[in-house]
């Protein structure tokens, strides 16, 4: 997969220079510009940090650009199966269906992204939850 072209033409169709990308980040402008060329492969944190910097889900840089519809997510009793509101089900509709689409190389890979993702969320909420102590205020906590 060639994250840095996809990475540049995203980052063009923003109107954003490296440098922009670079303030928004904090990575590098001469990292951005490894990355763009295929010197460089960006980490899952890498890409979420591009990802949030251009404003785009993650997903985008493993599409096409294509337009992603929805499919029917199946629902009990006129409720989701899962607890969340109707723009998260409606982005759970659109990736659902995107993930269909992608042939058994990128879902694997999506798999394996959306793992390591949940593996660092939980060990921050671990990590978060030790220095928490039963008495103390938030504020005294840096995050």
């Amino acid at each position: 997969m060639e994250f840095g072209r996809k990475l540049r033409e995203l980052r063009e169709e923003k109107h954003l220079s490296q440098g922009d990308i670079e303030k928004k980040t904090g990575l590098l402008r001469s990292y951005t510009s490894r990355v763009e060329t295929g010197m460089t492969v960006p980490s899952i944190e890498t890409l979420e940090k591009y990802a949030y910097a251009l404003g785009i889900p993650l997903y985008r840089f493993f599409t096409n650009g294509e337009a992603v519809s929805a499919p029917k997510i199946r629902a009990t009793n006129g409720q989701s199966t899962w607890p969340v509101g109707a723009k998260q089900q409606r982005e759970l509709r659109q990736f659902a269906k995107a993930f269909k689409r992608m042939d058994k190389r990128r879902q694997k890979l999506l798999l394996q992204l959306a793992q390591k993702m949940a593996i660092r969320r939980t060990t921050n909420l671990r990590a978060f939850h030790r220095r928490l102590k039963p008495g103390k205020p938030f504020s005294k906590f840096r995050y």
